[in-house]
Parts: structure tokens; C-alpha cells; sequence
């Protein structure tokens, strides 16, 4: 695969030509599939694309391959392949794991870590070889429509799963839980890679830069990164993690359910969020039967809010016999005190704009407890001054 540089046509102002920027954006879209796949590991395509890294590296292939469930899997077999001491992971959900990759790893031995010289070097070279031609400001153009656009939902879901991995210990266990999360500083992220493999092939794709910018040894890398979960290189020995089974998420890309885990893999590790914010699986479990009563009594602030995120801010009103407060041309200001709370205040609104079947559809938005009018309340939501809220259509 070859292409030239194409920057020329581009008019002033603009980093990267027409063509190019179109076929970084397509890149993207394809490579946030590979980042936030399901379902089971293609093992012989991630395998081969190993062998491969190792040998553009200048590395022997390994010896082994060892597939783990999950990422929390691959942790606990990093530190176990690398003499780590676990006799005291006897406690919680990770003893049954240990107990688990034990048996997968069996007596292998994995050497020193390769990741460097695997996945580092690569990506530092093109990187290299992209600046150089597109020059900094073009680089920065071309991150912008790809990695840019990938990079904070991928980097979210990462910092999640190393949290999560890190509270399988007891919560006292500080050392234990740092060991963990330290192990998974070693990983290549897999399909979680995707962000930053994405610029690099809308380069090439669409002749922003030549095939410097996508050397052997990141094309090998890729073929692991659309077939498998994070994994670690030894020089050995591999430990390579499935991909999750189950991912849901939000408008907004965060982790996000309120009828079972958020992320989940094979072997029971499991991630539970709302609109991204990590909260207990037996507290989701109780979403869908939670009453008014349980939401008022609920003490943490937080998980009161996803209660009444769940159970609906209009239907809560109109379970609790809740009454206006003000009402203007904007809305309607709603207020319902919580106790050793601050009080839920929402402003009703209704879309002037009729859907299909003829209704008008209500929202409801969530404004500071100080708010004394709908009109100041929709303002807010804007970012201006009551005063200077005027618009031409209300919707």
C-alpha cells in the first residue's frame, strides 16, 4: 500500500486536504467499532497479528499464548508469570480468580516484558514519520479528526476497568489493590488501541502521508487490536484477555445501565455504571422496584440522584403529589425537598414543535436548587441571564 502526501489543494486555513480529512473522519468511524466491540476474540487473527509484532520487533515468537477471561484475568496472570507473591489475594471476588488463571498458566515462564519494543517503538516511529511530513500544525489537524475524536470515551473505559481491577481486593488492602492496577500499566490495550491506530491508517487510506506513517510493525499491531482484549507481551510468553460480552452505554458514550452490568466479560468480571458513574451491582439490582420512600431514604447523595434518574423526574412528581411552585411563559418551576438533602428543583418545558402523531412532547431539566422562576431555570441551562433569555422559538 502506497500514497503520496496531498496537502497542496487544500485552501489556507485548512491542515490537511479535503480528501484526507474525509478519510480520517471514515477512519475514525471504523475504528470506534474495533474500540467498543463484543463478543468473542478472533484467537488465530490476534495470534498471527502477535507472532508478527514479535518478529518486525526482531523478537522470537513466543513460546505460548495464554487467553484469560478478562483484563482483571490478565492482571492477576501478569503478576503471577512474573513471581509476584499472591498468597494473600485469599479474600473477595479476585481469590476465585487467582485460582482460576492459575490453572491457565500452569508452570510457564514469560521472561521480561517486551511491550516496549513491541508497541512502544512502532508508535513512536510513526508518529515520527506523520509529524515530519504533515509538520506539527497538520499532525495536530489530523489527531483532531480521528484520535482526538476516539481517545476520551476509549480513555474513560480504560481508567474504569483499572479502578474496578484494582478494588477486586478487600477495600483495606491498599498494596494489594496498587499491585493490580500497576499490572495493567503493562498491557497493550487492544481493541482499546483503537483511538490512536485510527489516525495513522486514514493517513495512508487517504494519502495525508506515505506509508512511513504505517510500518510493518503497526500493522501487526492492528491485526491484534480488531481481534482481541488488552494483552501482555513477554518475552515468552502472552497473556491475552478475551473482549468484553457486554458494553452499554449512553448518548454521551459513557458506561451506562440500570438493569445489569454496564461492561462485562467471561469469568464474572463486571463494571456498573450510570450515565458514567460507577456505582455497586446490588445497588442496580434495585432500580426497577425502587419506590419514592426508598429514594427519599436513600443517604448518598449520588445514588439518589440515579434512583430518580430511573424512576423518572415527572413520574416521582406525580407519585409524591408534588405542586408547582411558579409557572411563565418558558415553564413550569417544580420543587421537591429531600431530606439532609438539597432540595430537586426542575423546570417542565414543552417542545412547541408537535412530533408526528400530533403531541407535543414535556421535558423536564434539572436546574440549581436557588432557582425561583422557569424563565431563570431555562436561562441557566443556556449559560446567560435571565434577562438576556429571549429566544425567537421556544423548544
Amino acid at each position: 500500500m502506497s500514497a503520496t502526501p496531498s496537502t497542496s489543494s487544500a485552501p489556507a486555513g485548512t491542515l490537511v486536504s479535503f480528501d484526507a480529512a474525509a478519510a480520517l473522519v471514515e477512519a475514525a468511524d471504523r475504528w470506534s467499532t474495533v474500540a467498543f466491540a463484543t463478543g468473542g476474540a478472533d484467537r488465530d487473527r490476534a495470534e498471527a497479528g502477535i507472532r508478527r509484532s514479535y518478529q518486525t520487533a526482531g523478537l522470537s515468537s513466543p513460546e505460548r499464548v495464554v487467553w484469560v477471561p478478562s483484563p482483571a484475568h490478565g492482571a492477576i496472570a501478569a503478576l503471577l508469570v512474573t513471581g509476584q507473591d499472591l498468597g494473600g489475594f485469599t479474600e473477595g471476588p479476585v481469590a476465585a480468580m487467582v485460582a482460576e488463571v492459575r490453572e491457565l498458566v500452569g508452570a510457564a515462564e514469560a521472561g521480561q516484558s517486551v511491550r516496549r519494543v513491541v508497541r512502544d517503538l512502532p508508535w513512536e516511529a510513526a508518529r515520527s514519520a506523520a509529524v515530519t511530513e504533515l509538520g506539527p500544525q497538520g499532525w495536530a489537524h489530523a489527531w483532531s479528526l480521528t484520535g482526538g475524536r476516539l481517545w476520551p470515551p476509549t480513555s474513560s473505559l480504560v481508567t474504569q476497568v483499572r479502578r474496578a481491577i484494582g478494588e477486586l481486593v478487600p477495600e483495606q488492602d491498599d498494596a494489594k489493590a496498587r499491585m493490580l492496577r500497576e499490572a495493567t500499566l503493562d498491557a497493550i490495550l487492544g481493541h482499546q488501541d483503537a483511538a490512536w491506530l485510527a489516525v495513522f491508517d486514514g493517513l495512508v487510506q487517504g494519502g495525508g502521508a506515505t506509508e512511513a506513517a504505517w510500518p510493518e510493525g503497526l500493522a501487526a499491531l492492528a491485526e491484534v487490536t480488531r481481534a482481541a482484549g488488552w494483552w501482555w507481551p513477554f518475552e515468552r510468553l502472552v497473556i491475552a484477555a478475551e473482549l468484553p460480552v457486554e458494553l452499554h452505554r449512553d448518548e454521551l458514550a459513557r458506561l451506562h445501565r440500570g438493569d445489569g452490568p454496564a461492561l462485562a466479560y467471561q469469568g464474572g468480571f463486571a463494571l456498573h455504571a450510570w450515565s458514567g458513574m460507577p456505582v455497586p451491582g446490588d445497588f442496580i439490582a434495585t432500580l426497577p422496584t425502587a419506590t419514592p420512600a426508598d429514594i427519599r431514604e436513600q443517604d448518598n447523595a449520588e445514588l439518589r440522584r440515579v434512583m430518580l434518574e430511573h424512576y423518572g423526574f415527572d413520574r416521582y412528581l406525580t407519585d409524591t403529589g408534588a405542586k408547582p411552585v411558579q409557572k411563565d411563559e418558558t415553564g413550569v418551576l417544580w420543587r421537591v425537598d429531600m431530606p439532609n438533602d438539597e432540595p430537586v428543583v426542575m423546570v417542565e418545558v414543552v417542545n412547541s414543535t408537535p412530533e408526528p402523531d400530533g403531541t407535543s412532547r414535556r421535558y423536564w431539566l434539572r436546574v440549581p436548587p436557588s432557582t425561583e422562576t422557569a424563565r431563570a431555570g431555562v436561562a441557566w441551562t443556556f449559560g446567560v441571564e435571565p434577562d438576556d433569555y429571549s429566544p425567537l422559538k421556544q423548544t
